[in-house]
């Protein structure tokens, strides 16, 4: 679906795992899918609760600048990062949201957007902090940017020992949900 360079941005609030998800994209896509990857990552002034955001640069060539100038995939988790970010995505580009925490208004005609109840699954499945790893199956799901088992070996060596399947479960769930919407729109 996307091009041998992706300009990513995945916005949200501290505490929702920002930071991780990106970093997972892109361990995934440089160690385990023989892709080049860069991130920058901003955090308000306080950690929890503000606003929180990564930037990757994806590609198959080695890059050269490490900072986005046109994200072509965007994934926001909290209605101020949809806020702050959504019109820097680029014409035709791939939108992902959160759905029950993100209300997409004003939402440009040249924008394919994706979204997906992400908290809600990851309390179904019993824990509320694994939503970003919902959203990195969605996001991988949807994008196919990085490959499906290059993102599961990265979540299995991202996150906290002893949280690995609950994690594998909660990016199975998201993944699942984004193939599922994706044979649903063809």
């Amino acid at each position: 679906m996307f091009m041998a360079r992706t300009e990513i941005k995945i916005g949200g609030f501290g505490g929702q795992g920002v930071i991780l998800g990106g970093y997972i994209i892109g361990r995934a896509a440089s160690i385990y899918d023989n892709k080049f990857a860069t991130m920058i990552q901003a955090f308000g002034p306080e950690a929890r609760g503000s606003s929180a955001s990564a930037e990757l640069i994806i590609s198959d060539e080695t890059i050269t600048y490490p900072y986005i100038t046109a994200p072509n995939l965007m994934v926001l988790m909290s209605q101020e990062a949809y806020t702050k970010f959504a019109s820097e995505l680029i014409a035709g580009g791939t939108l992902i949201t959160e759905e029950e925490l993100v209300t997409s208004s004003n939402l440009r005609k040249d924008v394919q957007h994706f979204s997906i109840p992400a908290t809600r699954f990851a309390e179904e499945l019993g824990k509320k902090m694994v939503l970003n790893i919902v959203m990195m199956g969605f996001t991988s799901a949807i994008s196919n940017v990085v490959h499906e088992q290059a993102m599961i070996e990265a979540v299995k060596v991202s996150v906290p020992k002893g949280t690995e399947d609950l994690n594998l479960k909660a990016f199975q769930k998201g993944y699942e949900y984004g193939q599922k919407i994706l044979k649903g729109k063809n």
